[in-house]
């Protein structure tokens, strides 16, 4: 049952970057994939840090650059002409540019018994909007009444049914708050579509939740819990997107535990590990827009202060000694 406790407050900001602390070198040293276009992007390079604090080798893989060779019995992957070896586990950052190649990657390296972080299904999962949202409504988890259609003539319907204008037009694949508008009458929302549709794009109808306009809640899902959560507030008044990439802020919060059950339930419905849950503060409580499967992590470290990057080389361990585990009984 959805909690009606009311939103979370935000805490005090941190006061210095966030650095991982160097462990005690484990008895074996694993390597750990992190597929990244870009070597310098803070996500990358703060799981690389990570990475190295904790004793192991990180390995950074251009996703693109990844050659796969299909054989029976026999997957590989070729980087930089070379077959890849010795992998104990793999951090995917797909981006939305490259979702397609990126599955693709992703599946042969579970092919190979590779543990991943972020399976190919969940990433094609979560990356489509609609399927994202059916599968949290069937999971009976509160998401936006949201709508996918392509007649125009039933458009005054589907606004019925969303309660009203406003309402929110968003292109079915898309991320960091691109592809998002929305339309204050009909005529704007038929001008809309009409373009969409012409440049062959599918898209979603959402209804618009007035009390969460300019603000929504990221929480960072790792494994069974919560590592890290913040309020993200749109930096111009009047802008209804709150993304960080679009010049929003983010404050720190505290996530009661009823809204913490419900990012971790929508993270596990998609099949994900690790994920960032984006939920609308809402009257009745938190309804959940959208999961990242390649969520960053830089916003929400320089907000908390928390060590976001260190919960996931965590579980990447974890992962990769559990299928040793699993590998030594089998053998």
């Amino acid at each position: 049952m959805t909690s009606r406790r009311r939103a979370p407050e935000p805490t005090d900001p941190p006061l210095r970057p966030v650095k991982t602390r160097r462990r005690r070198p484990p008895a074996e040293r694993l390597r750990v994939a992190i597929l990244s276009r870009k070597e310098r992007l803070y996500s990358t390079r703060r799981l690389v840090e990570a990475t190295r604090a904790f004793g192991h080798e990180p390995v950074v893989l251009d996703t693109l650059r990844c050659d796969l060779l299909v054989e029976q019995g026999k997957p590989s992957i070729f980087y930089e002409g070379r077959a890849l070896e010795g992998i104990s586990v793999a951090i995917p950052r797909i981006g939305a540019s490259i979702t397609r190649y990126g599955i693709a990657v992703v599946n042969q390296l579970e092919a190979m018994g590779i543990p991943v972080v972020a399976s190919s299904g969940a990433i094609a999962r979560s990356r489509d909007k609609l399927r994202c949202l059916q599968v949290l409504a069937s999971s009976r988890i509160d998401v936006p009444r949201t709508v996918m259609m392509r007649e125009r003539e039933h458009l005054e319907l589907a606004v019925e049914q969303l309660g009203g204008l406003p309402v929110i037009v968003k292109l079915l694949q898309g991320t960091q708050g691109v592809g998002v508008m929305l339309a204050h009458s009909l005529d704007e929302l038929e001008s809309t579509l009409d373009t969409m549709w012409n440049l062959e794009q599918e898209i979603l109808l959402q209804e618009f939740v007035a009390e969460s306009r300019g603000k929504d809640v990221r929480a960072l899902v790792v494994g069974d819990r919560v590592v890290g959560a913040m309020r993200r507030v749109a930096k111009v008044e009047g802008e209804f997107r709150s993304n960080i990439h679009r010049g929003g802020s983010g404050e720190p919060i505290e996530l009661p535990a009823s809204w913490a059950e419900e990012a971790i339930r929508a993270a596990r419905a998609c099949g994900l590990d690790v994920a960032g849950v984006d939920l609308l503060e809402s009257s009745a409580g938190p309804r959940i827009t959208e999961i990242n499967s390649s969520p960053g992590i830089e916003g929400l470290e320089r907000a908390t202060g928390k060590d976001i990057a260190a919960e996931i080389i965590a579980h990447a361990v974890s992962l990769a000694r559990g299928a040793e585990r699993v590998e030594g009984r089998e053998s």
